[in-house]
């Protein structure tokens, strides 16, 4: 599978575009910011996108929903839960960025646990994983033994569970029934900064690895 990664906006979200290269299919995995970028970064790959696929709803990662769903015609899907977290967009860049943002259209669908992304030959598992926010869910891809974590799992950190429909115990237990379950080779990249691995998170994490757990 193609795997193409930008980092965009003030907030440094990094967007992925995903492909594969048997057929010229691709999703588009949370678009923040930069619509522009994104697009030249699909129009290079000689990708078409058949569909914007969102871990979650928050500002720093929807920014470009629909900038990409307007150009390309792809559908864009969400967890149901964070509905009430896309429309609360422009407020949120009203109190955290001091700017005016358009509200961002409700999605053509739902994504739900359990259910397979499919483009081309590659297919994405949805796990559904709150925590950082209420309908956050993550993709994994077996075959390229990778996910694609939003903000669950960082390298050396996790998502933040001070903000509004976040809660920490519930993050802890996503990352541990939802990541720590895959096997330690997997590549975690996540919303925010570089990739790690399963393996390292689950014996470094200083929030949920078990040195954590031990000390």
């Amino acid at each position: 599978m193609l795997v193409k990664g930008l980092t965009v906006g003030l907030l440094q979200e990094n967007c992925y575009i995903l492909g594969c290269e048997a057929t010229h299919q691709g999703v588009v995995v949370d678009p923040g910011d930069n619509g522009r970028a994104i697009l030249k970064v699909i129009q290079q790959a000689g990708l078409t996108i058949t569909a914007i696929i969102n871990t979650h709803a928050h500002m720093d990662h929807v920014m470009a929903v629909d900038t990409l769903r307007d150009a390309t015609g792809a559908p864009f899907y969400l967890h149901r839960a964070d509905l009430p977290v896309l429309r609360d967009v422009p407020e949120r860049a009203r109190l955290w960025l001091d700017s005016e943002v358009d509200p961002i259209r409700d999605p053509d669908g739902y994504l739900e646990h359990g259910q397979i992304i499919q483009f081309g030959r590659e297919q994405l598992e949805v796990r559904f994983t709150p925590g950082h926010a209420p309908g956050h869910v993550v993709f994994v891809h077996h075959a390229g033994r990778q996910v694609f974590a939003g903000d669950t799992l960082f390298q050396g950190s996790i998502g933040r569970y001070d903000l509004p429909g976040a809660d920490g115990p519930t993050l802890f237990r996503s990352i541990r029934e939802q990541l720590f379950t895959l096997p330690d080779d997997y590549v975690v990249y996540p919303g925010h900064g570089p990739a790690t691995t399963i393996g390292t998170e689950r014996l470094t994490n200083p929030f949920v690895g078990q040195l954590a757990e031990r000390s």
